[in-house]
């Protein structure tokens, strides 16, 4: 069995499919059993059910990732 996916608020998505505009990342805006989301290309703002999220998701790519601390 997989194991569920740590969603957490500021966390950049690489899905699987991209959003119409060409981008593939997302930045999580709300988490609960609904996902808010911002597309990183175009900022449209979106609320995804949390399950079909998860099965869309191909990486996490948490803010700590990113921006490494000095």
């Amino acid at each position: 069995m997989a194991a569920i996916p740590v969603i957490r608020q500021d966390d950049i998505l690489e899905l699987k499919k991209p959003h119409p505009c060409g981008e593939k990342r997302f930045r999580v805006m709300r988490v609960g059993s609904d996902v808010r989301v911002v597309c990183c290309g175009c900022g449209r703002d979106m609320v995804l059910d949390r399950l079909k999220l998860e099965r869309a998701i191909r990486k996490n790519i948490t803010i700590s990732e990113e921006k490494p601390n000095d």
